[in-house]
């Protein structure tokens, strides 16, 4: 058994606010950090960039009066002071906030609590991103969402390109073409990939052979399935089942 804490000992370790910079590099995500008085104490690049300042150092404890216009700052505030007075997160808050050319577009943002070592409330960090450019991005999804979801819900049957080609709206060609440039991947790689999904949780929590486990998800027979899961998981159905049934002790 082990007496010492792995986690507590590698933090230890770690020079005091190493894992902000992850935010230095999200595309498309502005990240912040207040105090209890709602001053800014930090902002990644993209932050920075869209407040109107070239360096971090030059919104360090200016307030969002002194930045967004009076009733933006207004709403800011009053969100910031809910998650320091209730030490609960806001999540998913649709709001208005400058694009980069100045003028008022719908963002989605994330505040939570930030406590120091005594467990106290000392500030509130979080995220900003572009609703309409999250919208664009998801987009090609929710147009495939309907294919996708029949393939998930029937991944046990043969592949059907005509239904799912009438699903869609699209020829079986645009079809292919579409899905391929959403998912990275074709429907038929994404119908296996479901197979051997539901095999994995098969193969960790029953004792069926693995024939009965390769009928059972939709391959053809016990060789197809094999050839299958170690094309997708780098090894056998086998060797998984062992190693899952070794991490589970």
């Amino acid at each position: 058994m082990h007496t010492l804490n792995p986690q507590r000992g590698w933090l230890e370790q770690l020079p005091a606010g190493q894992f902000r910079h992850l935010f230095d590099h999200l595309p498309g995500t502005l990240f912040f950090a207040k105090d209890r008085q709602a001053r800014l104490m930090g902002g990644n690049p993209a932050f920075v960039r869209r407040c109107g300042f070239k360096d971090e150092k030059e919104l360090i404890g200016l307030a969002d009066r002194d930045i967004f216009p009076p009733r933006l700052a207004e709403k800011y505030f009053k969100d910031d002071m809910t998650v320091i007075q209730t030490g609960k997160p806001l999540l998913g808050l649709i709001e208005l906030f400058p694009n980069p050319g100045g003028r008022p577009e719908w963002f989605v943002t994330d505040k939570l609590p930030v406590f120091d070592r005594q467990g106290r409330i000392f500030g509130l960090c979080g995220t900003v991103r572009s609703y309409e450019e999250q919208h664009v991005a998801i987009q090609p999804y929710l147009e495939l969402a309907t294919v996708a979801g029949h393939l998930k819900e029937h991944f046990r049957q043969p592949l059907d390109l005509i239904q799912l080609s009438r699903l869609s709206g699209l020829s079986e060609r645009q079809l292919e073409r579409k899905f391929r440039a959403t998912f990275q991947t074709t429907p038929r790689n994404f119908l296996i990939k479901m197979r051997v999904v539901a095999a994995c949780g098969l193969l960790a929590s029953t004792s069926m052979s693995l024939t009965e486990i390769a009928l059972e998800v939709g391959f053809y027979d016990h060789s197809d399935f094999s050839r299958q899961f170690r094309r997708h998981m780098g090894e056998s159905p086998t060797q998984y089942r062992n190693s899952s049934r070794g991490r589970s002790r």
